[in-house]
């Protein structure tokens, strides 16, 4: 298993204001070489899940193993070499540096991997998602499916093991979130494990198994419906 979730619970405590039960003792096992679709209602506990696989959230109870090594037990400065590395992931509002050049938002986390052909498998990712033609563009005057394809090849940069991605086509029009899902269909079909929150049915259709969150708790674990 690349992942194995025992127990998983998170709150999150504001200082004004009740407290949030995110996450309610959640146990999850995901395969190498899955994709699975997270889906459920808003607030349901969907991106803190993902949060949580990516090492970005620490769970306040249970175990969260990634690839047999506890998440929590780690220094933060492993975590963000994993999410550099083997853990790629995409935000929902692309966490795009506006002001660089598409190819030095998806050179930045390699610099995390001390390697020195970052530009070369930087072009490589922009050239797995086909926008390598607007590697010398600024961020910030391309359109929302381009930065989309840009986050994910920053995502893809590190040569990940998993994707994880939060609403990837929630943001894009029809005819761009088709293309995107295109190509996230054919990264499972390249055996990286692919973690999907949406609520998009064609999103969560094209995915071999589907997740179902309510209320921080997981309802129903299926296959999904072709």
């Amino acid at each position: 298993m690349i992942y194995e979730l025992t127990g998983v619970s998170k709150t999150y405590r504001p200082r004004r204001g009740a407290a949030v039960c995110a996450l309610r003792d959640v146990s999850l096992n995901i395969a190498a070489g899955e994709t699975v679709a997270v889906v459920g209602p808003s607030g349901a506990g969907k991106s803190t899940l993902l949060h949580v696989l990516g090492g970005l959230t620490a769970a306040d109870e249970g175990k969260v193993l990634f690839e047999g090594a506890d998440l929590a037990a780690m220094k933060p400065a492993r975590r963000a070499a994993l999410r550099g590395g083997k853990i790629g992931v995409v935000m929902q509002n692309f966490a795009l540096i506006d002001d660089y050049s598409v190819l030095q938002n998806v050179m930045t986390p390699l610099y995390f991997q001390k390697c020195g052909d970052r530009r070369e498998r930087a072009l490589a990712a922009l050239e797995r998602v086909n926008i390598a033609h607007l590697k010398d563009k600024r961020a910030g005057e391309i359109s929302g499916g381009e930065k989309q394809r840009c986050a994910i090849a920053r995502a893809l940069a590190g040569g990940p093991s998993v994707l994880l991605a939060d609403e990837p086509t929630g943001q894009l029009d029809t005819a761009t979130a088709e293309g995107i899902l295109q190509l996230f269909c054919s990264l499972g079909q390249d055996g990286i494990t692919v973690v999907i929150v949406t609520h998009d049915e064609k999103v969560a259709s094209a995915c071999g198994r589907r997740v179902t969150i309510t209320d921080g708790r997981i309802l129903a674990d299926t296959a999904a419906q072709k």
